[in-house]
């Protein structure tokens, strides 16, 4: 079977440039940090992911046959930029220095900026904007479509000067290395539809998307994990090395062909999965898991998922491509089911115990390992008021939106999980946030919730509905735009530098 790119079993695979030559590089930035430092200090910031659900650090878990990359393969060519999300997240950052200066660097250069310099002052202007916007006293932006506002957003005014900032100027190139069913393609149906929705609604985007590389703030690796998967994983001698072969030789090409991946190392690169195994597999080319953008489904950060560098994919079941019979539910004076879950139980540390507890032990919280013959899944859905979305092997469950689409309050049960577009929605004001651990409390919980503040989440989740909606072709502010924003927001978390000394 032949993949995105050739087998190459040679020792040809580093995907950085020798060490002399990255001294090369490196030490003209020294000098420019001397020069910018001796004209005075300069305020910096630092943005540290926050969320009420998340506690970083926790024991992450590494691959044998993956060696943490040699410190300089972070560092040099590319500066983190993060606080420009102290606008869009919440609770605020603290102050870090150590941090990236929002002082122009060229702002008092009389050469001529390169093309990327001018790339990079065009998301400079962004950050500005986006942080501009956050004040009080500043007009609220004029949209024929829509405005964000109320508290399901941690700052509407910032969101919506950022998304109107990507749709200004936010541009991708995707290599055209690769074949299918390998690259540019992947599953539109199935529970990882989103994976090759993302991919092929890149490959059709006029706006967004850029047959000019020089052009680009981010560079699409368009390898399908799930295809690779499918087509390339040996079920019988479980060997996964073919599959990571792919995705090295892949990043292995570009960065030879191209200077992209070796400028940046890697940090303006994306890679969107949503099979299981999407980390796994990003282990391969350890600056594709340290410094890239990745896409995940499985946004597990016990298992190395980095909150300010990665973004969330929602999981979406689609079996035929369609949302067609699965959006809409009655209000809640019409739901007599206090809470709901199918699912099987061997899936899972969670599910087990969730089952144990609550399965057949009360009349108001229906669960089931396997729904009756007689029993509609959907009409379920519907006639509830909370539905249960425990995670699986993995952290990432498709019942989060079918809650959404079904009017039904979701109730997220998981551990390391990052919901999703959750650097710009407050999740806690539509959704419940239930730690494994409680489990055995989710009744006195559930009902803890008076009935004025269940109608508010009701509301509110129907509201956010939007974000979550997979429309073909795609809608503004819809779940493919809320993607893109998100990557966009990483892209932003960065700034990147010719190579090569630059005059300040």
């Amino acid at each position: 079977m032949s993949g995105c790119v050739g087998y190459d079993d040679g020792e040809g695979d580093r995907e950085t440039t020798p060490s002399t030559k990255l001294l090369l590089l490196v030490a003209p930035l020294i000098l420019v940090s001397l020069f910018v430092a001796a004209l005075g200090p300069a305020k910096v910031f630092q943005w540290d992911y926050k969320s009420p659900w998340w506690a970083g650090g926790a024991g992450w878990s590494s691959p044998q046959d993956v060696e943490a990359p040699p410190a300089e393969q972070s560092l040099g060519l590319v500066r983190k930029d993060s606080d420009v999300n102290q606008s869009v997240a919440s609770p605020p950052p603290s102050e870090n220095p150590g941090g990236f200066s929002i002082k122009n660097a060229t702002a008092d250069s009389k050469k001529e900026l390169t093309v990327l310099e001018r790339l990079e002052a065009g998301l400079q202007a962004a950050r500005l904007a986006i942080r501009k916007a956050k004040s009080e006293d500043q007009a609220q932006e004029v949209d024929p479509d829509y405005v964000p506002s109320g508290p399901m957003y941690w700052n509407p005014r910032t969101f919506h000067r950022s998304y109107l900032e990507m749709e200004k100027q936010f541009k991708i190139y995707i290599y055209k290395e690769g074949e299918p069913p390998l690259c540019h393609d992947g599953p539109i149906k199935g529970i990882y539809s989103i994976e090759g929705n993302v991919i092929s609604q890149l490959e059709m985007d006029g706006r967004f998307q850029t047959n000019d590389p020089e052009k680009a703030h981010v560079f699409l690796l368009p390898f399908s994990v799930t295809s690779i998967v499918v087509f390339v994983f040996e079920g019988a001698t479980h060997d996964w090395h073919p599959m990571k072969r792919i995705v090295m030789d892949y990043v292995k090409v570009v960065s030879q062909k191209y200077p992209y991946w070796n400028r940046s190392l890697g940090a303006d690169h994306l890679m969107v999965a949503c099979h299981d195994w999407g980390p796994e597999l990003s282990f391969s080319v350890p600056n594709l898991y340290n410094n890239s953008i990745r896409a995940l489904c499985n946004a597990n950060t016990s298992e190395r998922f980095i909150p300010s560098k990665d973004v969330t994919l929602p999981e979406i079941l689609s079996e035929t491509g369609s949302l067609e019979g699965l959006v809409g539910g009655p209000p809640p004076s019409k739901r007599d089911i206090l809470a709901f879950f199918s699912g099987g139980p061997d899936h899972g540390p969670i599910r087990p115990v969730l089952l144990e507890h609550w399965e057949d032990k009360d009349p108001d919280i229906r669960a089931h390992r396997y729904l009756p013959k007689n029993m509609s899944y959907y009409d379920l859905l519907r006639r509830s008021k909370f539905c249960l979305c425990p995670s699986g092997y993995e952290v990432a469950s498709p019942r989060v939106v079918e809650s959404l689409y079904t009017g039904c309050v979701p109730v997220l049960i998981s551990s390391g999980y990052v919901a999703p577009f959750s650097d710009v929605l407050n999740w806690e004001t539509f959704a419940v946030i239930l730690a494994p651990e409680d489990i055995p409390n989710l009744k006195r919980v559930l009902t803890s919730i008076s009935s004025k503040q269940y109608l508010k989440m009701h509301k509110r989740g129907l509201q956010m509905r939007r974000h979550f909606m997979a429309n073909f072709p795609p809608k503004r502010y819809d779940v493919y735009h809320m993607i893109l924003h998100s990557i966009w927001l990483r892209r932003l978390n960065v700034r990147v530098y010719d190579e090569g000394p630059r005059d300040i």
